[in-house]
Order: C-alpha cells, then sequence, then structure tokens
C-alpha cells in the first residue's frame, strides 16, 4: 500500500520572495495545506496585502519585509523563531541575457547576491529553528538554468548553478539531522514580473520569450510542485525536481507556433 500523505499541519512555513509570482502562490498553496505562512520580500505593501487575503481566507499568515541580502536583517528575523517547519528560498531573479564578453558585472553580482547568498543567508539563519522542529524542510528554488547552460544567459546560469550546488552540498553535510532538503527546478514559467525586470521593464523583449509558446508553466503550476513535495511524509526526500512545460524539451529546444 502506498503510503498516505501526511501534512504537518499548524508549523510555520517561511517563505522569501513572497510578493508575486512563484512567491505568492507557493505562500497561498502552504497556507491551504495547514501551515502557518511568514510572507517576508522586500515589498512591504504587496506581502501585507496577501497577508490580509490569506486571514481573510481563514489562514494564518504574516508579512515581514525584508532583504534576504541583508545579513543582520535576516539574523533579527531569524531571532523571533524557536521552531519553523519548512524554509523556501525563493527570493531570487534574473538580470540581463548579456554575453559573457559584454555582461554587467554589476548584475552578476547582483544575482548572485540575491540568488545564492541570499539563500545562504536565510538557510543558515533559520537551521536551527528548522533543526529543533524535529522535521524541518528546506526548499531550494533553483531553475533548469542551474543545470544547463544557454547563450546569452552566463550571470543567471552561473547564480542558479550556485544555488543549486548550496542545496546538493548542504543536503550531503546535515544528513542524519531531522531536516530534508529539497530543490526544485522550474523551466519556462509565465509570471508577471520575471522577464520584465530581466529584461529592464521592456515589455516587448518580455514578450518574445514567451512567444508562440502555447502554455508556458505558471506560477500556480511551480507552488503546486513545491506544495506536493513538501508535504510527502517526512522520510521522504524529494532531492531534485525539475518541472516543465510540455512545449520545453530543454533550456535551448522549445517548441513555437507559427503565428
Amino acid at each position: 500500500m502506498p503510503h498516505a500523505e501526511t501534512p504537518r499541519t499548524h508549523g510555520i512555513a517561511v517563505v522569501t520572495g513572497a510578493s508575486g509570482g512563484i512567491g505568492a502562490a507557493t505562500a497561498r498553496g502552504l497556507a491551504e495545506a495547514g501551515y502557518r505562512v511568514v510572507l517576508t520580500a522586500r515589498r512591504k505593501d504587496r506581502i501585507e496585502a496577501l497577508a490580509a487575503e490569506l486571514t481573510e481566507a481563514g489562514h494564518s499568515a504574516t508579512a515581514y519585509p525584508l532583504d534576504v541580502t541583508d545579513r543582520a536583517a535576516v539574523d533579527t528575523f531569524a531571532s523571533a523563531f524557536r521552531t519553523i517547519a519548512v524554509l523556501v528560498n525563493n527570493a531570487g531573479g534574473a538580470l540581463g541575457a548579456d554575453p559573457v564578453a559584454t555582461g554587467d558585472p554589476a548584475d552578476w553580482r547582483q544575482m548572485y547576491e540575491t540568488n545564492v547568498i541570499g539563500t545562504l543567508n536565510v538557510t543558515q539563519a533559520l537551521l536551527p529553528a528548522l533543526t529543533a522542529s524535529g522535521d524541518g524542510t528546506v526548499v531550494v528554488v533553483s531553475s533548469t538554468a542551474g543545470h544547463a547552460t544557454y547563450e546569452g544567459g552566463a550571470g543567471y546560469v552561473a547564480a542558479k548553478h550556485g544555488a543549486h550546488v548550496l542545496a546538493e552540498t548542504l543536503r550531503l553535510e546535515i544528513v542524519g539531522t531531522p531536516v530534508r532538503v529539497i530543490e526544485i527546478a522550474p523551466g519556462m514559467v509565465r509570471t508577471e514580473g520575471f522577464a520584465l525586470t530581466r529584461f529592464g521593464g521592456d515589455a516587448e523583449k518580455a514578450a518574445k520569450v514567451y512567444a508562440g509558446v502555447a502554455e508556458p508553466l505558471t506560477a500556480e503550476d511551480v507552488a503546486d510542485t513545491i506544495t506536493w513535495a513538501v508535504t510527502r511524509p517526512p522520510h521522504v526526500n524529494v532531492d531534485l525536481l525539475v518541472v516543465r512545460p510540455r512545449a520545453q524539451a530543454s533550456n535551448t529546444k522549445v517548441h513555437r507556433e507559427q503565428p
């Protein structure tokens, strides 16, 4: 007989980058699964609105403005918790699509700071509380960019490779403790802000990313995947789950309908 699903209700789930897209959708999914969600992001108004929405729906949700690259602020945030059931490291993002020869080092640095150092900061700060729960889960939302390269994406690819290696190494280092490490690596996801941010607000360039692709993944698709992985029985670890739309076979092979 297969194991029944045993979601750990009433535990605290911290979601970084919860102001929109995958982070907001994941917060909704975990709240519906019975977690008390703590929403963190830099955009205070967005997470407060989401917390109000979830509370009105009968869930437990708290907003906490936080920049994951600010280690002092992260440590202050972490000091408020004795135990945490789940940490979803979702804060990240891409900047630019320039080749290595002309890429802006400032963009590379910012992507590394957010995707890798931000994940490191929050994970280090909350690991004691995750361990104290007796059954903690660290989720790292990486990307298929963390597993294969593509032209014009080197800065983002490098950062997401860093996030992947962080998750993989942490899993090795803490084996035997009551904390599991899950990596979710989405492929092409259409959200309201990812491509627009990447191209500095250029809506035309952002739209070209998804041109002709009938059904890219949605934020809700990825959130469902994260929630499913987190709510597996405690002894089950989903080390790595790659999720792509059917139209995407790889980072460089995408089926696009002709206009």
